[in-house]
């Protein structure tokens, strides 16, 4: 009866991808945010939606383009947004049938403002009976099945497309958490600026982002392999293919890869003496897409002396996460945003 009056869904609306989760059931929806469309008499209509979109990145023709509505983990295109929104929500409506609209859960950045509040509240208007909101962060940690309501010390690092938020969490509440601006898009961009620098090559969004996932790699471990990008020639204009290495890409990333290991160390530097030493025993729990750079877990532990620990589903523990807050609600109370 309660799945036919009212069903609870959990959503991580991040920069790369949108994540559903309902309650009781799992992760329904899992599509890139990515929208294309088309200009018409000066009215921009869509035409596709998640992973049809993302399959016209570079190339689409004149007239239609292919937008990332959600930047650096809040909504930079309002509109666009809401469209996408309603269309993920609709999407998975339709496959249950409910008298009522759902209530949903929605993960957020760490140190996000009230405008950014207001907006994402506002791209669900219509499609929830309630909306709230919880820190990435909180949600990854409950994701990873971290002890978040007892007086113990847990450190968890999300990455993901645009973000990287970090967070000491103990008693339901963050003892400390920091947001930086950068995630798995800005390893993608320094790829992209890599081959234009160092081989004067050109290539997509698309083909950074298939070079990180195929020999990206923050460890030493996995510099042997290699793999053939196609681009375009900046010197001759021409199509032009070449082998890249492991090790190249590894150096195209260390700058950002830095930054995140520089954000932790600053992260535990502010640590309370009693929850640094249930973090020296508990230690650290990586989630978020960035946690699939290979050897990343690695370089953690030896830069910060740390255990690593990794997730099944490092992608999914957000919407997971804000999902389990729905489950059991009464053991969760007050860990979302007020």
């Amino acid at each position: 009866m309660k799945r036919i009056f009212g069903r609870d869904l959990a959503i991580d609306l991040g920069t790369a991808n949108t994540l559903i989760y309902e309650k009781g059931v799992g992760i329904l929806l899992n599509e890139p945010s990515m929208v294309a469309l088309k200009e018409v008499k000066g009215k921009r209509t869509p035409v596709a939606f998640g992973a049809e979109a993302k399959t016209m990145l570079g190339k689409t023709p004149e007239g239609v383009e292919v937008i990332r509505p959600v930047r650096t983990g809040v909504i930079a295109d309002f509109e666009v947004a809401s469209l996408m929104v309603r269309h993920f929500i609709s999407k998975v409506r339709a496959t249950w049938w409910s008298i009522s609209k759902p209530r949903v859960m929605v993960g957020v950045p760490c140190g996000i403002t009230e405008v950014e509040k207001r907006a994402i509240r506002e791209a669900l208007d219509g499609q929830a009976r309630e909306v709230r909101l919880i820190d990435e962060a909180m949600a990854a940690a409950i994701g990873c099945d971290l002890p978040v309501t007892e007086p113990v010390g847990s450190l968890v690092v999300d990455i993901g497309g645009g973000t990287t938020d970090i967070a000491i969490i103990s008693m339901k509440d963050m003892i400390w958490s920091t947001s930086l601006r950068q995630g798995g898009d800005a390893l993608d961009e320094a790829i992209l600026n890599y081959m234009r620098r160092r081989h004067h090559v050109l290539i997509g969004e698309g083909t950074a982002e298939q070079i990180k996932k195929s020999i990206g790699t923050a460890h030493s471990d996995y510099d042997h392999e290699s793999m053939e990008v196609r681009g375009r020639s900046l010197i001759h204009g021409t199509p032009i293919a070449l082998m890249v290495s492991g090790r190249e890409v590894r150096e195209a990333m260390s700058e950002v890869i830095g930054s995140i290991v520089l954000a932790i160390r600053q992260t535990l530097e502010n640590t309370p003496p009693e929850l640094a030493g249930d973090i020296i025993h508990r230690g650290l729990s990586l989630a978020g897409g960035g946690a699939l750079v290979r050897g990343l877990g690695k370089r953690l532990s030896e830069e910060l002396q740390l255990e690593v620990s990794i997730p099944a589903d490092p992608l999914g523990v957000v919407a997971e996460g804000a999902g389990k807050c729905l489950d059991h609600s009464d053991i969760f109370e007050g860990v979302w945003l007020r």
